[in-house]
């Protein structure tokens, strides 16, 4: 069959439409049910926990790293020269005060008393000599026999004499100590340190190192330090004229062991430095904690906790908060329960709750969890909890 060129064009044109007019029509009707679709009821909005900010009284707690010493160490050092003969204790041990702790040989020692005992031998025996001549020349004089010149020269080498046998009984008195030296013992009892010397070592009053440190811990001493605008805030917070006062009305302090555990017993603040750090700028202080069981050692380390008691501060449980970029915030739920996302200033913690400085008002509403799938302007529906009975529990 024959067809002229323009119909055989406008063929082709004509099928090109009936392939797309379905195509078309499918879209427009899938166009439509969306339409439909997103001009429906919208999904209901989501059912959150929410609590009122509160403002009510709280304990805080400030730390500081602590060395702990006993309330006396005592370094054992020799007062004679010799070598060590016996060791009588362990390192570790606790020994009771006048214990022996260490012998060092005395035989020059006995020697040097044996030399003493002969001259004082010698001594007494001019000195009874010289008593013997006084004796004969007096009654001469007397009877203008010999002149008073010999007398008085019996008499000096008399006198002489006595001294002589004082000093002897002085070298005897200094052997004696030097012997009694060559014994060390316990000055006060408590738990024998390090013992770096062994037997046979050559043991010296010179030696830099002590023989051992001895150190009663029945109360130990936990020394730790303040920077100068702590302190400040810490002295300001005590009620009283003077330091002394106001140590006395400071609350008891908790000392935490190096294994993060809580030491049994309390302690008291005793002593605060009279001056700053100049390289520091930070400030001494004492604590003492009796230690009947033994458990602190000098040498060990732990933390001072301190209480720092509040008034009336407002507060958020850590739950109803999130970090972002280290900042803290919170959802403020605002008119009509809409979402506010909103930055605090925190001052401090007690328990599992944030004391807010800035950024919170007593009264005001927050979200207390599920925070992660909220976003600011969102809208939810409030499902209030009783803040009390939250924060009780935090």
């Amino acid at each position: 069959m024959f067809f002229p060129q323009n119909l055989r064009n406008n063929t082709r044109y004509f099928l090109l439409l009936s392939l797309l007019f379905p195509a078309l029509f499918l879209s427009s009707c899938g166009s439509k049910a969306g339409q439909e679709q997103a001009g429906g009821t919208p999904p209901p909005a989501p059912e959150i926990p929410v609590i009122a900010v509160l403002e009510q009284a709280a304990v805080t707690f400030n730390e500081y790293s602590a060395a702990i010493e006993g309330r006396v160490n005592v370094d054992i050092r020799p007062q004679v020269d010799g070598y060590l003969d016996k060791i009588f204790v362990d390192e570790g041990a606790y020994v009771k005060a006048g214990q022996p702790l260490f012998k060092i040989n005395d035989r020059v020692y006995q020697e040097q008393l044996n030399t003493a005992n002969a001259a004082m031998e010698a001594a007494k025996a001019t000195l009874r000599t010289a008593q013997i001549e006084v004796n004969k020349i007096k009654p001469l004089v007397q009877n203008k026999v010999v002149s008073e010149v010999q007398l008085s020269t019996a008499e000096a080498n008399y006198n002489q004499a006595q001294a002589a046998v004082s000093q002897a009984k002085s070298t005897i008195a200094s052997a004696k100590i030097n012997i009694g030296f060559t014994l060390i013992k316990a000055p006060i009892s408590g738990f024998i340190g390090k013992i770096p010397k062994r037997v046979g070592n050559l043991i010296s009053k010179g030696d830099q190192e002590p023989m051992t440190t001895l150190s009663d811990t029945k109360d130990v001493y936990a020394y730790f330090s303040m920077s100068e605008p702590a302190f400040l805030q810490f002295n300001a917070q005590i009620k009283g004229a003077n330091m002394t006062e106001k140590l006395k009305k400071l609350p008891p302090v908790t000392l935490l062991l190096a294994d993060g555990t809580t030491y049994p017993q309390k302690g008291r603040i005793q002593l605060v430095d009279g001056q700053f750090d100049k390289n520091t700028g930070s400030i001494s202080l004492r604590a003492m904690f009796p230690n009947p069981q033994g458990l602190l050692r000098s040498g060990n380390t732990g933390k001072i906790r301190l209480e720092e008691q509040h008034e009336q501060v407002v507060m958020v449980p850590k739950a109803a908060t999130m970090d972002v970029q280290d900042k803290i915030f919170v959802y403020l739920v605002g008119k009509g329960n809409k979402l506010e996302r909103r930055a605090i200033l925190i001052s401090g913690k007690s328990g599992n709750n944030y004391l807010v400085k800035d950024g919170l008002k007593k009264g005001e509403t927050i979200v207390y969890s599920g925070l992660d799938g909220l976003t600011e302007e969102a809208e939810i529906k409030p499902k209030p909890l009783n803040a009390d009975s939250v924060y009780r529990a935090q």
